[in-house]
């Protein structure tokens, strides 16, 4: 991907210490900052428009820039020399875990992570990338370590509509009457970094989603206004739109498809495509996973549905229907996906918590028949007990991982925020629900 223009945030306290920060850009056409990483990090060098300090031994420095004006593109990214009120400094450190060293990858029904296969529980927090604290993203990470803990989903998207106010953290903007804007800055893009830094030293591997079907943090619906398109149905057909997803994905792959944290890339968070033939979602799922697998051949790619159109284990119930535009098992089946994902919440699918105990056994059945991992990446229940029988169905299926919705804690702002399915590291339930759930599955024989 070649960008038209490339200012990092960074680069006015690069340009002062002769040294890149972390994911800091070092190199490309027109670049004037630092050319040299911090200690740990080496410049990559990605294209001859964009080089970046990632972590490693090596103490290189990128390709002399030239004054060669890059070739116009479609898109635009923006930096800001914005400093947040709360600390920036903390180090990502642990010393509960090692750092990841090599890629995730499945093996079998199983993945193995860092070099060991084994079954795994981990969990959401989709609001890492957006805190401000350095602190509070170790603070998180380094419980998760505690814990057991082994995958973090976390939202790699923030579309906005209209331009924050200082301080804000967003990733994305649809502005009317303006192009769309990447944000890289300070509060952009390297608020993720320090989640991605943080993950690798703390032994936490990560899911990063693109795009959400819901409106939270813009989602479809932010490039369905700015395109002028139907949403939320438009969105996967129309080219505007998807240049720009795309687009957005290369800037954020850019960034990490080196980083041995980065366990998958995922599509979307909970892609729906009511009423539409189910071409429609398996024609997007086979286009962007194939595009994504072109930009990096390290990192596992899955869709973040959830796990909706399933005829193996169907009772009747609209769940395992094809009425919100999905086949659970024909998109499992493309060459480009790695492993399947699927949710389960049944009050808010009007089914009571134990039916799903027949969700979970149905889909690790689908998974196997094809031959690919399925983890269950978001649950939840307002009455958390209903959540334990759940977790025994998990560890008596081929299920390769569960993440439960969502991790609480008590940061620097005070508690994170509860949506009535947060569990809050260190209560009582946290023990019963997570800690001991994290343990079995561990244990749990290959």
């Amino acid at each position: 991907m070649k960008f038209s223009s490339f200012i990092s945030a960074s680069s006015a306290l690069a340009v002062a210490t002769a040294q890149q920060t972390a994911y800091g850009q070092c190199g490309g056409v027109n670049w004037t900052g630092a050319t040299t990483c911090v200690s740990g990090y080496y410049c990559f060098y990605q294209n001859a428009y964009y080089s970046q300090c990632i972590p490693g031994t090596a103490s290189t420095t990128a390709a002399a820039t030239t004054s060669t004006q890059a070739s116009s593109s479609t898109l635009s990214t923006v930096s800001t020399s914005k400093t947040s009120s709360s600390s920036t400094t903390s180090s990502a450190a642990s010393s509960t875990t090692s750092a990841i060293t090599s890629y995730a990858k499945t093996s079998g029904s199983v993945f193995t992570i860092n070099g060991k296969t084994e079954y795994w529980m981990g969990t959401n927090a989709y609001y890492i990338g957006f805190l401000t604290n350095n602190a509070d993203v170790d603070l998180i990470m380094s419980h998760l370590a505690s814990t057991g803990l082994k995958v973090l989903r976390v939202w790699g998207f923030n579309d906005v509509t209209s331009t924050p106010s200082s301080g804000t953290v967003w990733f994305q903007s649809f502005v009317s009457g303006a192009s769309p804007v990447i944000n890289t800055g300070t509060d952009g893009l390297q608020r993720l970094d320090y989640v991605v830094q943080s993950a690798e030293a703390h032994g936490i591997s990560l899911i990063i989603n693109f795009v959400n079907n819901w409106t939270d943090y813009g989602g479809m619906a932010a490039y369905c206004t700015y395109y002028g398109i139907s949403p939320v149905t438009g969105w996967y057909t129309s080219t505007a739109a998807q240049a720009q997803y795309q687009a957005y994905i290369a800037a954020v792959v850019a960034r990490y498809k080196t980083s041995t944290a980065v366990f998958a890339w995922e599509l979307a968070n909970e892609p729906r495509c009511s009423g539409c033939d189910t071409s429609v979602i398996t024609n997007w799922i086979t286009t962007t996973s194939k595009y994504i697998k072109s930009l990096d051949s390290n990192h596992m790619v899955t869709i973040g549905d959830e796990g909706f159109g399933l005829t193996t284990g169907s009772d009747g119930s609209y769940p395992y229907t094809t009425g919100p535009g999905l086949n659970f098992t024909t998109n499992l089946a493309i060459s480009t996906i790695d492993f399947g994902t699927y949710h389960l919440y049944p009050s808010s699918w009007g089914e009571v918590d134990t039916w799903g105990n027949g969700w979970i056994t149905a889909h690790a059945t689908a998974a196997a028949a094809i031959g690919k991992p399925v983890i269950m990446e978001e649950y939840g229940s307002l009455t958390h007990a209903d959540e334990e029988p759940w977790q025994a169905t998990v560890l008596s299926t081929e299920t390769a991982g569960d993440l439960y919705w969502q991790y609480g804690d008590d940061l620097s702002t005070g508690e994170t925020n509860d949506d009535g399915y947060a569990i809050y590291y260190g209560s009582t339930e946290y023990a019963t629900i997570v800690t001991a759930h994290a343990a079995a599955m561990l244990a749990k024989a290959v």
